[in-house]
């Protein structure tokens, strides 16, 4: 009897470690979506400024510690091409962040019926 309350204690443990892993991976993944949802903010306010120039407008990309100039079809298309890379990032994480909540639910299920499991034995050693 003690010996299966050992056992569900650890098998309790490995469980809680194990969430206690995808709670982790969840935080880290919030922390990398508010980062491209900052980025994609930044970007489609270059994009809306580019979009006001006019044809022959100067336009500069820093490269490094120098302003090189850049064409404004070639800077359009490069801030279109950044939105369309941190969209798709943003997607990609949302599918990952869903998959990782799914997973942490089953696994705060499995924990709970553990518990109880291990209550209800101990419970059933304080009668005997």
């Amino acid at each position: 009897m003690a010996n299966a309350n050992r056992e569900l204690q650890r098998d309790l443990e490995n469980k809680a470690n194990d969430l206690s892993k995808l709670q982790k991976e969840i935080a880290k993944n919030h922390q990398v979506r508010k980062k491209y949802t900052v980025q994609l903010g930044e970007n489609e306010l270059v994009l809306k400024e580019l979009d006001l120039l006019n044809d022959g407008a100067n336009v500069y990309k820093l490269i490094g510690p120098v302003l090189v100039q850049q064409d404004l079809a070639e800077a359009n298309a490069n801030v279109r091409k950044r939105i369309d890379y941190i969209s798709a990032e943003l997607k990609r994480l949302d599918a990952s962040l869903q998959d990782l909540e799914e997973k942490q639910n089953s696994k705060r299920d499995v924990v709970l019926k553990l518990q109880q499991r291990i209550q209800s034995l101990q419970a059933g050693k304080a009668k005997a």
